[in-house]
C-alpha cells in the first residue's frame, strides 16, 4: 500500500506544472485571438497605400524612359529629312556639270602642264606616265563617276571600252597559251631529234665496239695459233705433269663432275672440235694451271675441266686447242 500511495503522490507532483503551462498557453492564444480583428481591420488600408505608391513610381519611371527615346526619334527624323533635302538639291547640280566639263574646267584653271598640252586635267607628274598608280586610281574613279552621272551615250562608250579591254585580255591570254603550246611542241621536237641523234650515236658506238671486238678476237686467235705449239710445252721439263701427279696425288683427286646439260654423258673430244658454251663456263675454269704443272693459257683461251679431262679451249668460238685425257683421278 505504501508503495502505491508514494506512486500516486509523485504522479500528482509531476502533472501540476504541465497543467499550469497549458492554462498559460490558452491565455496567450486567447489574447492573440482578441487582437487579430484590430490588425485585420488595419491591413487593407495599408495595402491600398502601398499599391498606390507603387503605381506612382512606375508611372514616373515610364516617363523618364520615354522622354529620351522620343527625343532620339525626333532627332533621327530631322536628320533624315535634312539628308533627303540635301540630296535633292545637290543631284541636279552634279547632273548639270558632267565629268568631262569638270575636267575641262580643271584643265583651264591649270593652264596646261609641263608637257605642253593646254587644258590637261593631269598633274605634271602624271604626264607621259600612264602606269602611275595614282593616275590609274584617278582615272578609274573618273570613269565610275562618268558612268554614274554621265549621259547614256557616255555610259555606252564606257561599256564599249570595257568590252574592248576584256577582248584584249582574252586575245592576250589566247596568244600566251598558243605561244606556250608552240614552245612545248618545239621542245618535244628538239627532244625527239636529240633522242634520234643519241640512238644513232649509240648504234654507231655499238657497231664500232662490235667491230673492235671482232678485230681483237681475230688478233687473239692469230696470236695463240702462232704462239701455241703442243709439242714444245710437252717436251719442256717444267711442265712434267705426270711426275708431279705421281708425287701429289691429292690435288688431282677432285669432287664429282656435274654436266651443265641434263641427260648429257661423257664424249671424248679431240683437237679441232667445238664445245658447247656451258662446258667452258667460268665455273669450270682452272684458275691456277701451274698448280697442275700446265703451261699458261694464251690470250683468248682458257684451261677448263671436262669430267676427268683437261681441255684448252678458245673462249670466243669454243674450239678445242689442246686436250689431255684422264688428267684427273
Amino acid at each position: 500500500m505504501r508503495k502505491a500511495l508514494l506512486g500516486l503522490i509523485m504522479a500528482a507532483t509531476v502533472m501540476s506544472p504541465i497543467a499550469a503551462q497549458a492554462q498559460d498557453g490558452r491565455g496567450s492564444r486567447g489574447d492573440r485571438g482578441g487582437r487579430a480583428p484590430a490588425e485585420q481591420r488595419q491591413a487593407p488600408a495599408e495595402r491600398a497605400q502601398r499599391s498606390e505608391s507603387r503605381a506612382q513610381r512606375q508611372e514616373s519611371r515610364q516617363e523618364v524612359r520615354t522622354e529620351p527615346r522620343q527625343a532620339r526619334q525626333q532627332g533621327r527624323q530631322e536628320r533624315q529629312q535634312a539628308r533627303q533635302g540635301g540630296q535633292q538639291t545637290q543631284q541636279p547640280a552634279q547632273q548639270a556639270q558632267p565629268v568631262a566639263v569638270v575636267q575641262r574646267q580643271r584643265g583651264e584653271r591649270r593652264g596646261g602642264g609641263s608637257s605642253g598640252r593646254p587644258g590637261s586635267a593631269y598633274p605634271d607628274a602624271w604626264q607621259g606616265n600612264p602606269n602611275d598608280p595614282a593616275r590609274q586610281r584617278y582615272e578609274r574613279l573618273e570613269r565610275e563617276n562618268q558612268y554614274r552621272y554621265g549621259t547614256n551615250a557616255q555610259r555606252r562608250e564606257i561599256r564599249q571600252d570595257q568590252r574592248g579591254d576584256r577582248q584584249d585580255g582574252r586575245n592576250g591570254r589566247q596568244g600566251d597559251r598558243q605561244d606556250g603550246r608552240n614552245d612545248r611542241q618545239g621542245d618535244r621536237q628538239d627532244w625527239r631529234n636529240d633522242r634520234r641523234d643519241g640512238n644513232r650515236d649509240w648504234r654507231d658506238d655499238r657497231r664500232g665496239d662490235r667491230q673492235d671486238w671482232r678485230g681483237d678476237r681475230r688478233g687473239d686467235r692469230r696470236d695463240w695459233r702462232r704462239d701455241w705449239n703442243r709439242s714444245n710445252w710437252r717436251s719442256d721439263g717444267r711442265y712434267n705433269w705426270r711426275d708431279w701427279r705421281y708425287r701429289n696425288r691429292g690435288i688431282y683427286r677432285l669432287s664429282p663432275y656435274y654436266s651443265p646439260y641434263r641427260n648429257y654423258g661423257y664424249s671424248r673430244f679431240s683437237i679441232g672440235l667445238l664445245l658447247q658454251p656451258l662446258f667452258y663456263d667460268q665455273r669450270y675454269w682452272i684458275g691456277d694451271p701451274w698448280q697442275y704443272r700446265l703451261p699458261p693459257a694464251p690470250a683468248g683461251t682458257q684451261w677448263v675441266r671436262y669430267y676427268n679431262d683437261v681441255i684448252l679451249v678458245d673462249v670466243y668460238s669454243g674450239e678445242v686447242v689442246d686436250v689431255i685425257h684422264d688428267f684427273f683421278w
